[in-house]
């Protein structure tokens, strides 16, 4: 994206909007901040064309890297505002935590499964920002480790690397907080 004309931004956005969107909506979930990540994503390149650097890989790879980055920013964002904000209740006080569990039967599973995925949390945040890039892509996104390593602009063996080498490191972070049972690594 060379030329700064709103005809330019039209045919950039045609040809990759439904990419950059599919991988928002991987991340994201929610199509309303998946949407919102694309948008600010190509407002970013509209105002920062020169930012773009072909030596270091393809507009593609570039521009699905923001939106990647962007959309792990903004479920990191909507999951703290989510952590420190109690739904009013119907009559106007604050909901109990037990009020917000399912009630019935597997609420105790449900439950259990919102701790486990704390601790998931907590030790995907002590790796190092390229190995959980690599876990969140794969895992979280639904990407192979070749689409992976084209995201991230480095070779597939560095992704197959990074991602053993995270995997090794969240069962020592995890072993003995999250117990492995059927369907669980």
């Amino acid at each position: 994206m060379t030329e700064r004309t709103p005809r330019a931004l039209e045919a950039f956005y045609d040809r990759f909007s439904r990419r950059a969107y599919a991988l928002a909506r991987r991340i994201c979930v929610d199509e309303t901040i998946a949407e919102d990540v694309v948008q600010e994503v190509f407002l970013h390149v509209w105002r920062h064309p020169e930012r773009f650097d072909a030596s270091r890989g393809s507009v593609a790879t570039w521009l699905m890297t923001m939106v990647h980055h962007r959309a792990v920013d903004a479920v990191r964002r909507e999951a703290t505002r989510r952590k420190y904000t109690v739904p009013p209740g119907e009559d106007g006080d604050e909901w109990s935590a037990q009020d917000r569990l399912p009630s019935g039967p597997g609420a105790d599973e449900a439950a259990l499964d919102r701790v486990v995925a704390g601790h998931v949390r907590e030790a995907l945040g002590q790796l190092p920002t390229e190995q959980r890039e690599a876990l969140t892509l794969a895992y979280f996104g639904g990407f192979t480790q070749r689409e992976v390593a084209s995201i991230a602009g480095v070779p597939l063996g560095t992704v197959k690397s990074r991602m053993f080498t995270a995997v090794r490191t969240l069962r020592g972070l995890l072993d003995g907080r999250v117990e492995r049972g059927e369907g669980t690594a």
